[in-house]
């Protein structure tokens, strides 16, 4: 009783009056307490089951960057406050992985999805899966990598203005040749941030300014191999498209004897859990991802009550959190 009031955020009375079928609780309530029997893996009181159709997917990539289960947990969240069951699937490999996931959760009764960096993201990837989905009626929010030309909610992080906000902080520190550590060039994120960076560098240091990009993928080895190949080419002040790449860079510095940041200043991008703890502490480009995870349940439960699907997108601001990694150019 005590962990299923706690999940959901009612008191252990409302608990026993939906558990015995009593009056005096509202549907809001109700729906909570039933989706947090769910959550927590405890059968429903016969009185009290339903058709799935309160159930909603959600597909994330793979969980080793910690940027994934802080968004899920979040749409997790803001689904079971709504009185909807989130079902979690984990993706892995290339398209038919996502494509099977998401056939094991309609045939579950799922009435909408979530993507968080899905094969929206990828701008090869074929978008008719997508389409053949909205065409069933179900209803989709992709989190990260906003297509107009599709329907659906879409909410992203402005990827321009991240990369804006990582090289004003280091051209502020007199930092003059800069580097950006991205993954694969093909996803949506990786352009828009690489356009941000090129638009940065030339309006502040000239069109003529050492801007140097490479493309890795999105771990910390991945981090390391780009990060090396920017330190060969001079570069002072480093841009990341991950925490994890940034923790890369930041190896890749310490194996040829360089010192973060006395050396080399080093920016990464999420502000995962625990890179405020880091060695040096990260200084990041944070994603609301709590706001971003309600925004996107909030459209997806609105677009679920709709005869037709449109194209609709939010765009939240990032922050700049200035930690140790980042210090003056000497």
């Amino acid at each position: 009783m005590t962990d299923i009031a706690a999940q959901a955020k009612v008191s252990e009375a409302t608990v026993s009056r939906v558990l015995n079928g009593r009056p005096g609780v509202s549907e809001a309530k109700r729906e909570a307490v039933l989706a947090a029997l769910d959550v927590l893996g405890h059968e429903r009181p016969d009185r009290s089951r339903r058709p799935a159709r309160g159930l909603v997917g959600l597909v994330v990539p793979e969980l080793d960057n910690p940027v994934f289960p802080l968004f899920a947990q979040a749409v997790e969240r803001a689904l079971t406050r709504r009185g909807h069951t989130p079902l979690l699937c984990t993706r892995f490999g290339g398209g038919s992985a996502e494509d099977e996931l998401v056939d094991q959760l309609l045939e579950r009764g799922a009435r909408g999805l979530v993507f968080v960096s899905g094969l929206h993201a990828d701008t090869q990837a074929d978008l008719d899966r997508y389409r053949r989905l909205l065409s069933r009626g179900v209803a989709l929010a992709m989190i990260n990598g906003t297509r107009p030309e599709l329907a659906g909610s879409f909410v992203a992080t402005d990827d321009r203005q991240a990369a804006r906000l990582a090289v004003n902080h280091l051209v502020s520190l007199g930092h003059r040749t800069l580097g950006l550590a991205l993954g694969p060039a093909r996803y949506l994120p990786s352009a828009l941030k690489a356009e941000g960076f090129a638009e940065s560098v030339a309006a502040l240091l000239g069109p003529g300014a050492s801007a140097h990009v490479e493309h890795s993928l999105y771990s910390v080895e991945g981090g390391q191999a780009a990060g090396s190949r920017l330190l060969d080419l001079g570069c002072t002040g480093i841009v990341c498209g991950s925490d994890l790449m940034a923790l890369g860079v930041v190896r890749a510095a310490r194996a040829r004897g360089l010192r973060v940041p006395e050396d080399v200043s080093v920016i990464g991008y999420d502000d995962s859990p625990l890179m405020g703890f880091t060695d040096p502490p990260l200084t990041t480009v944070r994603q609301p991802v709590a706001d971003m995870a309600a925004a996107a349940v909030s459209m997806l439960l609105e677009s679920m009550d709709r005869p037709a699907p449109r194209h609709g997108e939010l765009a939240f601001h990032p922050e700049l959190v200035v930690r140790g990694s980042t210090a003056s150019r000497a």
